[in-house]
């Protein structure tokens, strides 16, 4: 817990204060990034929230910081504040380093080939499919499975 923060505000203040300014002031005290799980925790215990509480505000907390420009996400769940972080150096960019690229420009360009057995020119759609469905129907055969009794059940069925 951030000792300092719960010493300058008395149990009533930290009940009554945000939970949103509370992260900003653990995060000004802490001056580094924090894991969103350890952050929330921090929360819960200078609230006495329960176990139970605390689950149930983690989502608006979670809310409340993506929404609130002071904050910035610098990584897989890692949030810290905006101001700490040059322009450039953006949520986008910072998460980009960590991301793994999951295909080659090889994949990329088989998406593109002419030739691939799967590129969407070569392949039937589903129009054609019910054009050929059109093509093979067969009248005797539809009179066999459907007779009269059918017929007036589905007009009993209507009423």
């Amino acid at each position: 817990m951030s000792d300092n923060l719960a010493k300058d505000l008395s149990t009533e203040e930290i009940r009554e204060t945000a939970m949103v300014d509370l992260a900003y002031d653990i995060f000004s005290e802490k001056g580094e990034p924090i894991v969103f799980r350890t952050l929330m925790d921090q929360i819960s215990e200078m609230k006495g929230f329960s176990k139970g509480q605390s689950n149930h505000y983690m989502a608006q907390l979670y809310t409340e910081i993506n929404i609130d420009g002071r904050f910035i996400c610098v990584g897989k769940s890692l949030w810290g504040i905006r101001a700490w972080y040059p322009t450039d150096q953006a949520t986008d960019s910072a998460v980009a380093q960590n991301v793994k690229d999951d295909y080659t420009d090889e994949d990329e360009d088989e998406l593109y080939d002419e030739d691939a057995p799967f590129n969407v020119d070569n392949e039937e759609t589903e129009e054609d499919d019910f054009d050929d469905d059109a093509a093979d129907f067969d009248e005797e055969e539809d009179e066999e499975g459907f007779d009269d009794d059918d017929e007036e059940e589905l007009d009993e069925d209507e009423d």
